[in-house]
């Protein structure tokens, strides 16, 4: 499996970072340093895993904006007292929560709850992509700063 994704580059980088995204237990990074380490691009490298993550992202955005009330009571069995709890999270961290939808465990549900709570398309665009490019580039420039080693 390894080497047919390392062989498929951009295409499963982009696959690959697309599915991290969602509420799927993958990482994407050990693929963006394999890329790097193989001599592609760190540029291109970097914005393909952007946009597969980002848009990975935003299809877990839109199940929380279109599903939000199912999941909630049907899928999570979310009562009142919960949904208000993290109501009362997200307003006191608010959106800007979303600069963190890179980490792993809580960044996926970040994305949802965004979606949930309708965080305007605009504003979670601009924080995910923004928290998302931070991460993948800061990957690229630690491998490239390591294999200099």
């Amino acid at each position: 499996m390894h080497e047919w994704l390392v062989n498929y580059g951009f295409y499963s980088l982009f696959l690959l970072s697309f599915l991290a995204a969602t509420l799927l237990p993958l990482g994407s990074e050990w693929l963006v340093v394999a890329l790097l380490i193989g001599r592609q691009n760190p540029v291109a490298v970097v914005l393909v895993a952007t946009a597969g993550n980002y848009l990975g992202a935003l299809s877990t955005y839109w199940i929380g904006l279109y599903g939000g009330d199912f999941l909630r009571r049907r899928v999570l069995r979310m009562d009142e007292e919960t949904t208000l709890k993290a109501e009362r999270f997200y307003e006191r961290f608010g959106s800007w929560s979303l600069l963190l939808s890179f980490l792993p465990v809580i960044g996926d549900p970040l994305c949802l709850v965004g979606g949930v709570l309708q965080v305007g398309f605009i504003r979670f665009s601009f924080l995910v992509l923004t928290g998302k490019l931070a991460r993948y580039a800061a990957v690229a420039w630690l491998t490239l700063e390591g294999a200099a080693l």
